[in-house]
């Protein structure tokens, strides 16, 4: 596979990821009693719903090893307080995209398995299939871990948020207004210091995924 068709195959684990990521937002939301996103059409599995020109399209075809969907419009003010608090409700709708895209991966690894043990040649000859579901899993993987990190704008910064006492209140003010330099540090340091934030965790699953693909 070339260099450029591998990467428009990337397209496809990358658009399932992102747009299962968004949905899921929009869901948790939407079970919260936020409508928001559900009015605006983003409570939908349909890419085109989601797509950024520049994160979802553009990024990966240049082969850069990130990318973003639009974000999910969610108004936390819509929150049914019987269900649970504000607080509670964002870190919920936020927890909600990470959780999505480790399903994911699970599921692809589940199915590789399954492949594995009762289609053992279609692992042999590589199928499509199996390095579809490979990427899925990683990708997957890569993007949950990655949107945990307590830093603005991602994920984990708005479970962070939620959880921080009203004492350190000022302090996380303070290292939230600096989260895009932050995320910059994050996004170049396995180029420029060679250390990746979650490449241990994704060699880790890499090496386990090609021992239980390896073909006797």
């Amino acid at each position: 596979m070339s260099e450029l068709l591998g990467r428009v195959f990337l397209l496809v684990p990358v658009w399932l990821s992102l747009s299962v990521h968004e949905w899921a937002h929009a869901r948790a939301a939407f079970r919260l009693g936020d409508d928001t996103a559900a009015r605006q059409g983003r409570m939908t599995l349909n890419p085109l719903a989601h797509i950024d020109p520049i994160g979802t399209v553009l990024l990966p075809l240049l082969g850069v090893p990130f990318g973003w969907a639009r974000p999910v419009p969610i108004d936390p003010r819509r929150f049914d307080p019987s269900l649970m608090s504000r607080a509670q409700g964002i870190a919920f709708t936020a927890a909600a995209g990470p959780f999505s895209n480790f399903v994911l991966s699970a599921g692809a690894i589940g199915l590789l398995a399954g492949i594995a043990r009762f289609a053992p040649a279609a692992v042999a000859g590589n199928a499509l299939t199996v390095q579809l579901l490979y990427v899925v899993a990683l990708v997957n993987a890569a993007l949950g871990l990655f949107n945990l990190f307590p830093v603005v704008p991602l994920d984990g910064s708005r479970i962070a948020a939620a959880l921080v006492p009203d004492a350190l209140r000022p302090a996380w003010n303070v290292y939230a207004r600096l989260g895009p330099l932050f995320l910059i540090a994050l996004v170049l340091a396995p180029t420029l210091f060679g250390v990746s934030v979650i490449g241990w965790p994704l060699e880790a699953l890499r090496g386990w995924l090609d021992r239980l693909l390896a073909v006797p």
